[in-house]
């Protein structure tokens, strides 16, 4: 005996709350609270028309599941872009280096330039210029070589060599610096104070001595 799959009926309703149920996980949550809230509003909308249009063609509804599936992925991938996950990941840690001069500033002027954005309440630039104190820093204290092109993450891993205290602090500062300034992460208060504390361990930190 041969048993009939049973139909899938999708309403514009359930479409609706489907996509807001899959738009709302945590994963877009964190790639930018705003811009999901701008956009899912139209898109849930739009989604749930042309599901009422197709529903007519597609008498057991499986058109319009697969439909619904496939524009919950496209809105995915465009919500994860605009955020600047997947432009991170493809931009590639090469070209995410620190300083965008070859002749940057001291430590202290870095370091100053950041204490007044943040003032003003404009974090984004504050994490670039903090970040890029605590970079200087350590240039200037020989912990890293003056090297051009440096990444975020090669700070990491070159710092964490020589004063290996440094690793745990260089590290979420770093992926802080990269979200903001390369992935159009908003710039925030306590992403701010990730990079403050990496900035003061590069202060005192101690270079590893061998033997």
């Amino acid at each position: 005996m041969i048993f009939a799959e049973p139909p899938v009926d999708i309403t514009r309703d359930q479409a609706a709350q489907e996509a807001a149920e899959e738009l709302s996980k945590s994963a877009y949550r964190q790639s930018g609270g705003s811009l999901i809230e701008r956009a899912m509003n139209k898109l849930i909308d739009w989604i749930a028309d042309l599901l009422d249009s197709v529903s007519g063609a597609s008498p057991n509804g499986h058109l319009g599941l697969i439909l619904l599936v496939a524009l919950i992925a496209l809105i995915a991938v465009v919500v994860l872009w605009r955020a600047g996950v997947l432009r991170t990941s493809k931009r590639g840690r090469q070209q995410q280096s620190v300083f965008d001069t070859s002749r940057p500033r001291s430590a202290a002027e870095y370091r100053a330039q950041a204490e007044k954005e943040a003032a003003s309440g404009d974090f984004t630039h504050a994490i670039r210029s903090r970040f890029r104190a605590c970079v200087a820093e350590l240039v200037e204290r020989t912990i890293l070589d003056d090297r051009a092109g440096r990444t975020a993450y090669e700070v990491v891993a070159d710092a964490g060599r020589v004063a290996p205290t440094l690793r745990d602090t260089l590290q979420p500062a770093a992926l802080a610096f990269v979200e903001v300034v390369y992935g159009n992460r908003p710039g925030t208060p306590q992403r701010y104070v990730v990079v403050v504390k990496a900035d003061e361990a590069a202060r005192v930190a101690r270079v590893k001595v061998s033997g």
